[in-house]
């Protein structure tokens, strides 16, 4: 049954898309990151959804273009020119055959993110992505934290199967990266109900919905016994604080439910957070910190990496610290992670990616701040902080540098920028007056 539907599910996506290449994006998104097809039984498993997703979409694009926008700015330079230079490093790399297959993973990520970029103009569209990518990763939240109340938090809990995700260190950082976006969406809900799948909802109800989705994603995380989880859960949860315009109620809030979720953990979950202060005695952090170690004296040896693969017996043979089968581990960080594969410049590269999107946001607060209109706006500038944040802290401890739900971050501040600059007055609601933002084209004119 469940296959069926899943078919049927993609059928019609996939006739919209052709319609509207919107929806192609759209169902890119969430085939990629809630792998669905993955949740049924049988022959569904197995089925190409993503393949047929890009061809969807790439028809969809042919047959309107109109809908189509290149997309530009520093952020599109800086992760084409990382896609070159990941190129080079895989031109060069170790172990060539598993490094171009990895490459052309890759590839395909980035480069379906940059059609995701050029699909995305319209504030309904803004809010769609918005929906999609936290909904996708919120499915497995939600679920996770009702498995975490109703079983103690005995069991760990785990993402979707054979997916970037299926780990629960992975999905715990997946779901700290989200909660902020469905904290923005509860607070904002008259703006989410834009999305034409979720505008039958009242506001009231809705808001409430996305409030309880983050409280069980917490939980979630907490109940995937993940250290660095909880130092990311620390951060993301301090930063969203104080990027919040509610900070008395939200520290309330923190203060009754840190207690309440503490207590539905067992002894063991106890026992594994407090080996964060005893690094040394755990085999695994001792694994993770010879990883890292590899990855520095890949850099310091060769300018282009290893290559996109780094975690083979040819590569940690001749520059792992430690030598044997049982040490030869990915790097666990998505920093480490880059420069072993990519080096010193591929790190900067991707640093600087990160680090021009983290300005965006505020970048999009500013330019919002002062009109009531636009309070949404400041306040996803301000949640996407947040989030890139979380995604920071979690994954300096888990090799996810190539994972795609990150990346639709900036493409969705990208298209938030671009609606504010060249349509204010569609970005605003509607119900709310103007603020006096000086002589026409003003807005557009800020920086």
């Amino acid at each position: 049954m469940r296959d069926v539907l899943m078919v049927l599910l993609f059928a019609t996506a996939g006739v919209a898309a052709l319609r509207r290449p919107y929806w192609g994006a759209l169902l890119w998104v969430w085939i990629g990151l809630m792998n669905p097809h993955k949740l049924a039984y049988g022959f569904a498993q197995s089925l190409p959804f993503a393949m047929a997703t890009v061809i969807v979409v790439a028809l969809g694009m042919l047959m309107h273009p109109k809908e189509v926008r290149r997309p530009s700015g520093a952020l599109v330079g800086i992760l084409m020119l990382f896609i070159i230079w990941m190129t080079i490093t895989t031109a060069f790399a170790i172990v060539q055959l598993a490094a171009f297959a990895r490459y052309t993973e890759v590839l395909k990520v980035l480069g379906m993110t940059l059609v995701v970029a050029s699909l995305v103009h319209t504030r309904e569209q803004i809010m769609g992505l918005i929906w999609v990518v936290a909904g996708s990763i919120a499915f497995y939240g939600i679920k996770g934290g009702v498995f975490t109340i109703l079983t103690g938090g005995g069991y760990r809990v785990w993402g979707p199967p054979s997916s970037v995700v299926a780990g629960n260190n992975e999905l715990a950082v997946a779901l700290i990266t989200v909660i902020p976006l469905l904290y923005f969406l509860g607070r904002h809900a008259e703006v989410a109900r834009d999305f034409v799948l979720v505008r039958f909802l009242p506001a009231r109800w809705l808001r409430i919905g996305m409030y309880v989705s983050c409280v069980l994603c917490a939980v979630s995380a907490l109940g995937s016994q993940s250290r660095g989880a909880l130092l990311a859960i620390a951060a993301m949860s301090s930063m969203l604080w104080w990027r919040s315009r509610s900070k008395i109620l939200l520290a309330c809030v923190f203060l009754a439910l840190v207690p309440i979720g503490l207590s539905l953990m067992p002894a063991s979950w106890f026992e594994r957070m407090n080996t964060i202060q005893t690094y040394e005695e755990d085999v695994s952090a001792l694994g993770r910190l010879n990883a890292w170690q590899t990855a520095i004296n890949i850099a310091r040896d060769r300018i282009t990496g290893a290559g996109p693969v780094t975690a083979t017996p040819t590569v940690f043979a001749m520059y792992s610290p430690r030598q044997g089968p049982q040490w030869i581990l990915v790097a666990h960080s998505i920093y480490f992670q880059i420069l072993g594969d990519h080096g010193y410049i591929g790190l900067g590269i991707y640093l600087l990616f990160w680090v021009i999107s983290y300005r965006m946001a505020g970048r999009v607060v500013r330019l919002s701040a002062k009109d009531p209109g636009l309070a949404w706006v400041a306040e996803l500038g301000n949640m996407a902080k947040v989030s890139m944040v979380g995604f920071g802290v979690g994954g300096a401890f888990l090799s996810v540098a190539y994972w795609d739900m990150p990346y639709y971050i900036p493409v969705i501040l990208a298209a938030t920028e671009r609606l504010l600059r060249e349509s204010p007055a569609e970005a605003r609601m509607p119900s709310l007056p103007a603020a006096d933002t000086g002589p026409p084209g003003a807005l557009a004119s800020r920086s």
